[in-house]
């Protein structure tokens, strides 16, 4: 991926989990915490990229939560929370997007100039695309659904990873979503796959481009941005991962292709 005007290697990991989730509150339900009447079912997808430039690294998190039922007065199938972190050695920021039925209510801090202090709301546009929910268009599970060989023009907003990037408010413009008419054949390190070929295309120029297994669970094996970003899968696996976390779980994350965080400091250095 690039940064700095130069190209990166690194990781993503792309981790999706269905939860209950609080309308209130906009934040996981843990049971019998809040009313039922509250609640409704998520699809949340953490992305996570880290990737080192030079001396120092960057750790990035991406989560979006897709309603799985209509609530709140969005329709299932939408947005109901997008939030983007990134940590490297010159500082930190942060930045949350909460989709009311007529608004959109940014906030955000950052370590930066210009980006200090971030507030901001939006109007809600029918049958939008939000960048940071198309990944979830990608696999499946948010509108629109296209046929093979059908395209459609959507109004588009800004990611909240491309704002800060750009050093931007969030925005509105417009999108061409289309799904190829006819299959490919991939080979990516996770193996061969028959796969679909989704892509987004601003007017600008900027473009995405998604890959996706042609048969369920629909896995996104490859894709590739017009930044020049572009990734392959690995490894994949359904698991339980949040009770992995006692010692002995890095086995599992070296089977998805991964290596634990290596010690800085052994104990026999130490002493």
């Amino acid at each position: 991926m690039p940064r700095y005007g130069q190209m990166r290697d690194g990781e993503s990991i792309l981790i999706f989990v269905s939860e209950t989730f609080s309308e209130r509150q906009r934040v996981k339900s843990d049971p019998g915490r809040n009313p039922k009447a509250d609640e409704f079912p998520v699809m949340k997808l953490n992305w996570q990229k880290n990737f080192q430039t030079g001396i120092y690294d960057y750790s990035e998190m991406l989560s979006s939560f897709l309603g799985l039922a209509p609530a709140g007065g969005r329709a299932a199938g939408s947005l109901a929370k997008a939030t983007f972190s990134r940590q490297e050695w010159c500082g930190h920021m942060f930045a949350q997007a909460l989709f009311d039925p007529s608004r959109i209510r940014v906030s955000g801090a950052s370590y930066f100039d210009g980006d200090a202090d971030l507030t901001q709301s939006l109007e809600v546009r029918p049958n939008a695309m939000p960048e940071d929910a198309l990944l979830f268009w990608a696999r499946g599970m948010a509108p629109p659904f296209l046929q093979p060989g059908e395209s459609q023009d959507v109004p588009f907003l800004t990611g909240l990873r491309s704002a800060r990037d750009a050093h931007q408010p969030l925005a509105w413009s417009h999108i061409n979503l289309s799904r190829n008419r006819t299959l490919q054949h991939i080979d990516v390190p996770a193996g061969e796959f028959d796969v679909e070929v989704y892509s987004a295309q601003l007017p600008n120029a900027k473009s995405y481009v998604f890959f996706v297994q042609k048969e369920m669970p629909h896995r996104i094996l490859r894709w590739q941005f017009s930044s020049g970003e572009a990734a392959e899968l690995v490894a994949t696996d359904r698991i339980k991962y949040w009770e992995l976390n006692a010692p002995g779980g890095e086995e599992v994350l070296r089977s998805l292709g991964l290596e634990p965080r290596a010690p800085r400091f052994s104990p026999e250095e130490d002493q």
